[in-house]
Parts: structure tokens; C-alpha cells; sequence
């Protein structure tokens, strides 16, 4: 029951994410999401077989530290962006932004609950959904494509060195699916230790509780 609650709230969380995207591009000019439908939280038009359902279940039904998974891509046209100076960083972040604002609302859920007067099971979920929230959002922001802080960091940088780094993110893309898998392999081995005990501290500041 609780490993299907953990996949329910992670999969909902990815959407979340992806859904910002859209909603950035189209309040920064570019209706491309909207138009194709992609603007809502009905996972149905969201769902990527491997990214939201196989491996998100993998991870969580083997007990992995590693809360990850993502949605099919939200369309949109950067060259519409009214802001083309910022407007794709911008677009880029509201996803992690998204993921850590429900962080926090939620992880002060758990902090003031004695207040707000949850019970125990409220406060477990609303635990888990800041947690996994905070896992995404800051994992998201790490600058390797395809994740949204390489993309925030090359529209960030002037042009002479956006240029070579888009070079960069164009060989990687070009191994499809075995770049991210191949990332995902030297995260588990490597960093994710550090960034696990990074995200559990986190947790702790915000909620003034552990898992």
C-alpha cells in the first residue's frame, strides 16, 4: 500500500512538472502546449510508458533511493517566447519550481500539523509528497541533458558559450534513451549518496522530521 502510494504521488509529481513547462511557455507567448492540449493534470495525454510507468515502478518497488521518471515532453517553440533573451531558462526551471514550491507547502504541512491538526496518515503523505518533490526538483537542476539545469544553464550563458555546450547536448541527445540510462548508472554509483544525504538534510530543515 505504501510503495503503491510512493509511485501514485511520483508519478503525479512528474506531471506536475512537465505541465509547468507548459504553462511557462504559453504566459511567456508560446500557445504550442496549450494548443496541443498538453495544459492539463489528467495523466492520460502525460504518460510516457517507459519514463512514467516501467522505470518510476522499478525504482520504487525495489526500494532504490532514487526517486526519478519523466513525462512525454511538453511541446513548445522557443522562438515564440517574448523573452528570448531568458525566456527558455525560464521555461527550463518552472519545472523544478514546481516541484519545490510543492515541496515546501507541503513539507510545512508536516512541520505545523500539531497546528493544523492532520493525523498521522495525513502527515505521511504529506511527507512523502514533499519528499519526493524535493528529490525531483533539485535532481532536475542537475546540469546534464536532458535535465532541465543543463538546458537552464546553455540559455543562460552568452551566446559564445551556449553555442559550444548545445554542440555538447546535441552528440549526447543523439544516444537517445542510453545517454540518460548511462547518467542514471554513474549518478547510482557516485553521487547519489551524497545528493540522497543532501536532499534527506533538506527534508529535515524544512518538515523538523525524518523519513
Amino acid at each position: 500500500m505504501v510503495t503503491l502510494l510512493t509511485f501514485t504521488i511520483l508519478i503525479l509529481s512528474i506531471i506536475a512538472h512537465e505541465v509547468a513547462h507548459g504553462y511557462a511557455a504559453n504566459s511567456l507567448g508560446d500557445p504550442t502546449a496549450r494548443l496541443a492540449g498538453r495544459l492539463t493534470l489528467n495523466p492520460i495525454p502525460h504518460i510516457d510508458l517507459m519514463g512514467s510507468i516501467v522505470l518510476p515502478a522499478l525504482l520504487v518497488f525495489t526500494g532504490s533511493p532514487i526517486m526519478f521518471g519523466w513525462a512525454k515532453p511538453v511541446p513548445y517553440n522557443p522562438y515564440n517566447l517574448k523573452n528570448q533573451r531568458w525566456g527558455e531558462a525560464l521555461v527550463a526551471i518552472a519545472g523544478s519550481a514546481t516541484n519545490i514550491s510543492l515541496a515546501l507547502i507541503f513539507g510545512l504541512m508536516v512541520r505545523f500539523s500539531p497546528v493544523l491538526g492532520l493525523d498521522q496518515t495525513a502527515v505521511s503523505i504529506a511527507a512523502t509528497i514533499s519528499f519526493i518533490n524535493l528529490f525531483l526538483g533539485l535532481f532536475n537542476l542537475i546540469p546534464f541533458p536532458p535535465l532541465d539545469g543543463f538546458t537552464a544553464l546553455r540559455s543562460a550563458l552568452p551566446w559564445h558559450l551556449s553555442s559550444g555546450i548545445a554542440r555538447l547536448e546535441q552528440k549526447i541527445r543523439s544516444m537517445g534513451p542510453v545517454s540518460l540510462l548511462l547518467f542514471l548508472f554513474v549518478f547510482s554509483y557516485v553521487f547519489a549518496g551524497p545528493f540522497f544525504n543532501l536532499v534527506l538534510w533538506l527534508f529535515g530543515l524544512l518538515t523538523g522530521a525524518g523519513l
